[in-house]
């Protein structure tokens, strides 16, 4: 059941950092946490995915080509295949066929090196961290700062034997962070979420969906009669979420479909029908993600000709924070705290 701090609306959204402060350096990587500790993130989000010996690693996917040196070292090459990843082909290099030992060899590169040349500067300045690095990370961190973690591809995992639900658990119990207040599950799966409840695992749960199509556990229970996330974002949709969940994550172009102005960035208040009706039901709304590359802004909103450049990031963020969503996560941590600032 959605608890009381679900029930009230944040007077300002928290700002997440996503996957560390990406926009500035390699996701997931510990300079990035590092950062957005340093910029003030009221919370850190990472993905987490699993090793073949069960050890619960900070990737953004399972598949790692494009995040790491992997692709360039030799001893891996016979590693390289084709899967099924929740219903999608993806061919490269995964988590699960490589031990922990392995694993940390490797070293992390930006994903998006043509946008964000600052950052790629720091490829292969650090290696690949593990959940309880990134949790005795925050310990040491000279304020609290929140931990929004989500769980991967729960389903996919659990076919090959391991099952991120009591992987999960057993790193939070030996860092004793179990039941601390600062913790946040999310995942585009149900039932993950519901199994870490049922092990009494604290935290807040909050239901990652897509746009389009179902979740990828619903599919599997389910298949062609699974539940859309369009149908679960009906009135009737989110007051079943809400008897199970805290809250829900949307991504923006789902979040401002329904939006109410006369323009994006105008000053007044922006009304979202989404975050209203999911308030109403008791569940709080986070959205994803707030980036200041003009790549990522809507067009109107572009400055400059140059896709890296940055546009009218500060009337974008602004406009999504009015909505009333209680979370944001973003890149760039700082010029979210800056937009939050602009709310006052």
């Amino acid at each position: 059941m959605p608890d009381e701090h679900a029930r009230t609306a944040s007077p300002q959204p928290r700002v997440i950092a996503h996957r560390g402060a990406s926009g500035h350096r390699p996701e997931h990587s510990r300079a990035a946490y590092d950062l957005a500790v340093t910029l003030g993130a009221d919370a850190i989000e990472p993905d987490l995915v699993v090793s073949r010996d069960g050890v619960l690693v900070l990737r953004h996917e399972n598949e790692i080509s494009g995040t790491t040196d992997i692709a360039s070292r030799p001893e891996f090459r016979d590693r390289r295949t084709t899967k099924r990843v929740d219903g999608q082909r993806v061919t490269g290099w995964f988590t699960e066929d490589l031990t922990w030992e392995e694993l940390r060899t490797l070293r992390v590169r930006e994903r998006l090196p043509a946008l964000r040349p600052a950052s790629a500067a720091y490829d292969g300045s650090g290696g690949i961290l593990r959940f309880a690095d990134l949790l005795a990370l925050l310990d040491a961190a000279p304020r609290p700062v929140g931990l929004v973690a989500e769980v991967k591809h729960a389903t996919f995992f659990a076919e090959q034997g391991l099952p991120l639900d009591e992987l999960v658990d057993a790193v939070l119990g030996e860092a004793g962070w179990r039941s601390d207040p600062r913790l946040t599950f999310e995942s585009f799966e149900k039932q993950v979420l519901l199994d870490l409840r049922a092990r009494g695992t604290g935290g807040r749960s909050v239901y990652l969906m897509e746009r389009r199509g179902a979740a990828a556990d619903e599919r599997a229970r389910h298949g062609s009669a699974a539940p859309t996330y369009a149908a679960e974002r009906t009135d009737a949709g989110l007051a079943g979420l809400a008897s199970r969940f805290d809250g829900i994550s949307v991504d923006l172009s789902t979040l401002m479909a329904g939006v109410d102005s006369v323009a994006v960035g105008d000053d007044r208040e922006v009304r979202s029908g989404l975050v209203e009706r999911a308030h109403a039901a008791g569940l709080t709304v986070f959205t994803w993600t707030l980036r200041a590359e003009n790549r990522f802004l809507p067009a109107p909103l572009r400055r400059d000709g140059d896709l890296a450049a940055h546009g009218d990031w500060a009337r974008w963020f602004t406009s999504v924070m009015r909505t009333g969503v209680d979370g944001v996560f973003a890149d760039q941590p700082d010029l979210a705290l800056a937009a939050r600032s602009m709310l006052r």
